[in-house]
């Protein structure tokens, strides 16, 4: 049996590509989710490692982060938004659990994320920022 992650080789001979890490896609995402909730990125950009709903979800969440911005005073740059620690769990295979810290200038949010492995690559199902 092979290890979780590696390739075995196919029917036709060829290997299968091998499945990306969790870590980097729950890095990548969590950075992207934050980004997109303070104002610096569309949601659109991210739309192919996301659900339907995942995209709904941060929509609506981002429509009203924009509205709370907007109420604020004068125009704010483009945010600096750095991505701290990442913790992975892998409750079931195909499935990652992460919990994500994302720092901005004023705070750290925690951004946890629920990804499943569709079609060789990690597709966030679930969503929560706290």
């Amino acid at each position: 049996m092979s290890a979780p992650g590696s390739a075995g080789v196919t029917g036709d001979g060829a290997a299968p590509a091998p499945v990306p890490d969790a870590a980097d896609t729950a890095r990548a995402l969590g950075l992207c989710v934050v980004e997109v909730l303070t104002g610096g990125r569309e949601v659109d950009s991210i739309a192919r490692w996301i659900t339907e709903d995942v995209q709904r979800h941060l929509l609506h969440r981002a429509a009203v982060a924009a509205r709370a911005r907007s109420v604020g005073r004068g125009s704010r740059a483009r945010p600096l938004v750095q991505v701290g620690s990442v913790r992975i769990c892998e409750p079931a295979p195909g499935v990652a659990e992460a919990a994500v810290v994302v720092h901005t200038r004023s705070h750290a949010r925690a951004v946890a994320l629920r990804l499943e492995l569709r079609q060789g690559r990690w597709r966030a199902t679930a969503v929560g920022v706290l």
